[in-house]
């Protein structure tokens, strides 16, 4: 039997083996102090909230034996594929390529580029490296997905508003379905994220929102757990 997620704006349907989750750029740039997210301003302790949740459909996702992928946002080390409006967009000292307490801040390579220990990737698991928002900006994602024949896509990550809504609104371009787990996102900003949540979702009838759907982490773990591909429920 298909399985059958509770959400807005109407319930998701999924085969695991055609489904995919990603989590996006859950890294310490983002979520530690001294990285890229604080140096902008941001208080960073506001995208813990999501580490849990991502935990919790991380190990859901894994034990149905589903594609995982995570994206990365950084840059490569010459800067060559950081447009300069995005470099001088910080404060000088603390800007992409700058010197900070976790190494070249949103630098592939550099501590603060990695992902969470909480939430770092397995054996088998792609890393996406993106130089924008999007996870399908000059990346080969879309490809990846293609090729394992996934036609349905689980969203994880931060910020929610930036590049998790830029991810599916390129997803949703490419024809794929998303449901978006609205506490496993996060952003610097709690009404941005609520904002972005309900745009995702609004317009919505049985066929979902007009870029998806959004349920809860809770939702997606029980959902997986009965259907794990070729196991006992």
């Amino acid at each position: 039997m298909t399985p059958v997620i509770p959400a807005e704006p109407s319930p998701f349907a999924f085969a695991p083996a055609r489904s995919a989750l990603v989590v996006i750029d859950m890294q310490r740039d983002f979520l530690e102090a001294g990285g890229f997210g604080e140096s902008l301003g941001n208080d960073v302790s506001l995208l813990a909230s999501a580490i849990a949740p991502c935990q919790a459909v991380l190990a859901a996702a894994r034990a149905a034996d589903m594609l995982v992928i995570h994206t990365r946002e950084g840059h490569r080390a010459d800067l060559s594929d950081a447009p300069p409006a995005k470099v001088q967009r910080g404060p000088p000292g603390q800007r992409i390529g700058d010197p900070g307490p976790m190494g070249r801040i949103l630098i592939r390579g550099e501590p603060g580029h990695g992902i969470i220990d909480a939430l770092a990737p397995i054996a088998g698991e792609p890393v996406i490296d993106k130089p924008g928002k999007g996870a399908f900006y000059a990346t080969d994602l879309e490809p990846m997905l293609r090729n394992a024949g996934i036609e349905a896509l689980f969203v994880a990550g931060v910020t929610t508003e930036v590049c998790v809504h830029t991810t599916v609104r390129e997803a949703n371009d490419r024809g794929f379905r998303c449901l978006v787990i609205a506490d496993a996102c996060a952003s610097y900003f709690p009404e941005f994220h609520a904002t972005a949540l309900r745009m995702i979702s609004a317009q919505g009838g049985p066929g979902g929102g007009i870029f998806g759907w959004v349920a809860d982490s809770t939702r997606v773990a029980a959902a997986l757990h009965p259907h794990r591909e070729g196991k006992a429920a």
